[in-house]
């Protein structure tokens, strides 16, 4: 069966389609079959990944609105071993589609169960907003990677998003584990961004992945060009970084017993 994990906070620019994007390509590098699934209206994670958007005939929205099924809406990237789900800017407008429908919060649930075993991992790349759409992806996932800045305000709204989690604990999905916090944008010549690593980790602790993205040019350059960092450039720190977040994520998964 394959682990379900998204990768949210309603901050935007915290890095988190970069990590969805670049954690699929690392995952996929090393032979773990994925499933990328862009859930923001934006479909940043879609053009990152070289797909047009213009061309998308059915993607996360018809998957959503349970119009089409989700095999149809599959397409496979030139990045080794990973599929993608994508979006389009409609998706915009599911928010209200769903609004009276039943079960609502567990439309992406369902679309995915058909799937969930061709995939070691499926990875949603979650809208910068704690609505309806990122609701449906805690309702489906295993678990939740939160993307962390290292800047001034990197802890603000993180106590929203705690709660939020809690609350999906609670309702909708009680088996939902928060897999870790992931620091980003790290400048180890900056003051501010190692006191934010000492201070999320004084918080945090056990739950901060050992792995901390650092800031890199190749990877901001990485989606103008609609490529991961492991195919635009597999020697940059961003992707050793990536790869690196990847290897943890497996050694997690198979020390907790998981299919991985």
């Amino acid at each position: 069966m394959g682990k379900i994990i998204a990768i949210a906070n309603q901050k935007g620019g915290v890095g988190k389609t970069t990590t969805s994007v670049n954690l699929a390509a690392s995952l996929g590098v090393l032979e773990k079959k994925v499933l990328l699934f862009d859930a923001d209206p934006q479909a940043n994670a879609t053009s990152g990944l070289g797909v047009n958007t213009d061309d998308i005939e059915y993607g996360s929205y018809q998957v959503l609105e349970h119009t089409q099924a989700i095999q149809d809406c599959i397409i496979s990237t030139n990045t080794p071993n990973v599929d993608i789900v994508p979006a389009h800017i409609d998706l915009v407008a599911i928010e209200i589609e769903l609004v009276d429908k039943e079960e609502r919060e567990y439309m992406l649930k369902k679309a995915l169960e058909p799937i969930k075993s061709q995939y070691e991992y499926i990875i949603i790349d979650c809208a910068p907003s704690l609505g309806l759409l990122t609701l449906n992806a805690l309702t489906a996932a295993d678990s939740v990677i939160i993307p962390i800045q290292c800047e001034y305000f990197a802890l603000e709204g993180l106590g929203k998003l705690l709660n939020t989690i809690k609350s999906v604990q609670k309702v909708h999905n009680q088996a939902l584990d928060i897999e870790g916090l992931l620091l980003t944008m790290f400048d180890s010549r900056l003051r501010l961004s190692n006191q934010v690593v000492e201070e999320v980790k004084k918080h945090f602790s056990d739950m901060v992945f050992e792995t901390i993205i650092q800031r890199n040019v190749r990877l901001g350059e990485a989606p103008s060009y609609g490529e991961s960092i492991i195919n635009y450039d597999v020697s940059s720190k961003g992707a050793s970084n990536y790869l690196s977040l990847a290897k943890e994520l497996i050694n997690k998964t198979v020390l907790n017993g998981e299919s991985s």
